[in-house]
């Protein structure tokens, strides 16, 4: 049961848009999906409760305030949403249970810096020889000099970049509903779906 976790303690960088994503891809392949949620405002949990009954499922995670525990039996597939200011031992706790750490960035420079330390830890930790750690640059063009600055930093780090999500008011509507941009009709939303290939190949290795 692979566990992919969204991480970075700097906050409003677009976990809850990712996590959501990533569970609604999973879905999407017919996984039996869980949805788990350490962050105190429950941004997911909130998502979740706005899914239509119609859309393919995905489950909630209850996770402990106080302790996080392995999921429970019944999914193939987990995310794991997880707050800003991650550190100490829930940090710990998260990272024991990944198989993949996602890092949403967005490229500024105060972004860039404010996640160094993360990454380095990421690199640090005991359990990194087990997962699998990768980029998604958030709210980007890929053709802009932010965009060559963030490939730069991260290739200095020995870490893929595995997309660019731009900036579109589709995930805001989406989330609205409840929904991701594998729920509805791939033409309504093509564009953001070729952004999302790399993330999806990169998800299924």
């Amino acid at each position: 049961m692979p566990v992919v976790v969204i991480a970075n303690p700097k906050g409003g960088v677009g976990k809850t848009t990712l996590s959501t994503n990533v569970a609604g891809y999973f879905a999407s392949q017919g996984h039996t999906v869980m949805l788990g949620d350490t962050d105190r405002q429950q941004s997911s949990r909130l998502w979740l409760g706005l899914r239509p009954p119609g859309a393919r499922p995905i489950s909630t995670w209850e996770v402990n305030a106080d302790m996080i525990a392995r999921p429970p039996k019944g999914a193939s597939h987990v995310v794991l949403d997880t707050p800003a200011g991650l550190h100490g031992w829930r940090f710990n706790d998260v990272l024991k249970l990944a198989d993949k750490v996602i890092v949403p960035l967005q490229p500024s420079v105060f972004d860039i810096f404010a996640t160094r330390s993360f990454l380095d830890q990421l690199a640090e930790h005991r359990h990194a020889g087990k997962m699998q750690v990768g980029i998604v640059g958030m709210r980007v063009d890929a053709r802009t000099i932010a965009a060559d600055k963030l490939r730069g930093f991260v290739e200095s780090l020995g870490l893929p970049v595995l997309g660019y999500v731009r900036d579109t008011q589709n995930y805001i509507h989406l989330a609205a509903r409840g929904l991701t941009l594998f729920d509805v009709a791939p033409s309504r939303v093509e564009k953001d779906l070729e952004q999302w290939q790399g993330i999806c190949r990169w998800l299924d290795q």
